[in-house]
């Protein structure tokens, strides 16, 4: 007998509010990420925004505030949004995946991020699809490797379609999305910290460009 993959689509309650989902996503158990983490981290911003950043997963700092971007990557992403005359405070972010995944160092003290598994970016989609469905954006922003291959298939790459406008194909369960809006893609904001020094200005320029074409996508009397 094969096993069915676990989701978190057990632990999602039929409900249209966020404060019920991000509760209720503390109880998660669709993959074993939440066993070493010290809490899920839910998506974070306007109920009523047009525009939903989309990152990996949360870091370390995330991971112990309870909040999405608020380390190192969100602080180069504020600076990003402010770069493309983008407010965050009419934004909604969030992750593909809402535990953070981790290895310690040798010594035990510091947490470092790991890349999360195919397997547990799909078994956490259906947090990220409801929310979506809920928030119903003009604009899908997917930002990294990972967020984008959550919704547009593990084949997809990133680089071959930045600054491209996309839409979100009918893969697996997504067919129950019930709108369509405008997607795009970008790095991670932690790409840009990691990068050498001497092209961390160019690839900081290129985000915010990427972040200035999004907002390019919502409605005219959104912008």
């Amino acid at each position: 007998m094969v096993m069915a993959a676990r989701t978190a689509a057990e632990f999602i309650p039929d409900t249209a509010d966020l404060d019920e989902l991000a509760a209720s996503a503390q109880g998660c158990k669709g993959c074993d990420l939440y066993l070493d983490a010290t809490q899920a981290v839910f998506g974070a911003g306007s109920g009523a925004a047009e525009m939903v950043l989309v990152g990996e997963q949360p870091g370390d700092q995330e991971d112990k505030a309870g909040a999405p971007f608020v380390g190192p990557a969100g602080r180069l992403l504020d600076k990003a949004l402010l770069a493309a005359g983008i407010d965050r405070d009419r934004l909604y972010v969030t992750n593909a995946v809402k535990h953070f995944k981790f290895t310690r160092t040798e010594r035990g003290k510091r947490r470092i991020h790991k890349k999360p598994s195919r397997t547990e970016v799909v078994a956490c989609r259906p947090w990220l699809i409801h929310e979506l469905m809920v928030l119903q954006p003009d604009v899908v922003v997917l930002m990294g490797a990972t967020a984008s291959q959550s919704l547009l298939g593990s084949a997809f790459r990133l680089t071959a379609h930045r600054g491209e406008e996309l839409s979100l194909p009918p893969v697996e369960d997504m067919d129950v999305l019930d709108f369509d809006p405008r997607v795009t893609v970008t790095v991670h904001p932690s790409s840009v910290l990691r990068g050498p020094p001497s092209e961390r200005d160019k690839a900081f320029d290129a985000l915010a460009a990427d972040l200035r074409f999004a907002a390019g996508l919502l409605p005219q009397k959104s912008r």
